[in-house]
């Protein structure tokens, strides 16, 4: 078996920006209220014919280019969504053909907001297996598709978009952190209906935030600190903390919680909102092309939501 490592980021993002002063004129809320609950701003909206493989595909063209790799080289494609309007073909074979890859394996996968860093473990396994050499794990979400525009508790939270990695064998010497560390992963079934997309489609999203909120509070800390002790690292020693971007009073309570003061935190979600399986990768894409972690670092990467699922591992900064 051999190691693997996060070779390259890629990401995309609509054009269309919504404000929160947008959304207080189509529901009673208000800038300070949205930013006093969720410290989200703005978020991404995806066009009416702008589909999930669409932004996959965007996003994976710019991995692939900073990896300065060729669509051929990919043996894998992994993309997760709760999204995507098509059960078949994939979206990873939708991306797959319109990158113009030869003969990659290609699956979804959905696991809600913990989506991306589920697949991510996925393609490392089948990497240190020897099964491929070179992955493209994709997290993409149009979560406007599921969005109930009249629910101000939930319509302010959500955003489209996708974010990219390339997974590539990396040899590393003994002792050392490999590139994508072993993965912390698992799911509270008892808890399944906290965050709910159900019902025949268009199904709408929904969940009891409170609960939600209670949860993460107080159960991903330990599952952070147990991602970093299998991968060797101090807490102390994190270059870069990338959660799901789902509310920034969840981020700041974890990283709170967790204590890692030198680390710098993603908080895209003001931004870009909630974009579910998309988040993990878009916030990791948009620090490391604004230069603000450094290459080789530690990096926690922590994903949770529906389900309740949470998969998180410490990742080698590209």
């Amino acid at each position: 078996m051999t190691a693997s490592r996060i070779a390259a980021l890629g990401h995309h993002q609509p054009q269309r920006v919504l404000t929160n002063d947008d959304l207080a004129a189509m529901v009673d809320t208000s800038d300070a209220w949205i930013r006093q609950r969720t410290g989200i701003a703005t978020r991404h909206i995806a066009a009416e014919d702008e589909t999930v493989a669409d932004m996959a595909s965007a996003a994976a063209g710019k991995a692939l280019a900073a990896a300065g790799l060729d669509p051929s080289d990919v043996d894998l494609v992994v993309v997760a969504t709760s999204s995507a309007v098509d059960r078949c073909p994939s979206t990873a074979a939708r991306v797959a053909a319109t990158l113009g890859m030869t003969a990659p394996a290609s699956y979804d996968v959905n696991n809600a907001c913990a989506g991306f860093t589920t697949a991510l473990a996925a393609a490392d396994h089948s990497v240190r297996a020897g099964a491929a050499r070179h992955a493209l794990v994709i997290g993409a979400e149009k979560m406007s598709d599921l969005t109930d525009w009249s629910d101000r508790s939930t319509c302010v939270l959500l955003g489209d978009g996708a974010g990219a990695a390339v997974v590539s064998a990396a040899d590393t010497a003994p002792g050392t952190l490999p590139g994508i560390g072993p993965v912390v992963w698992g799911s509270d079934p008892t808890r399944a209906d906290a965050v709910r997309l159900a019902g025949a489609w268009q199904p709408r999203f929904a969940q009891d935030g409170q609960a939600v909120f209670r949860w993460a509070t107080t159960t991903l800390a330990p599952i952070a600190e147990e991602a970093c002790r299998r991968a060797g690292v101090a807490v102390g020693d994190l270059g870069g903390i990338v959660t799901h971007q789902a509310n920034l009073r969840i981020i700041e309570a974890v990283v709170r919680r967790l204590g890692a003061p030198q680390a710098v935190v993603a908080q895209d979600v003001v931004d870009s909102g909630n974009t579910s399986a998309a988040s993990v990768p878009l916030a990791f894409s948009k620090l490391v092309e604004r230069g603000e972690l450094t290459p080789g670092a530690p990096v926690l990467l922590l994903g949770f939501g529906g389900g309740l699922s949470w998969a998180g591992q410490v990742v080698g900064c590209p």
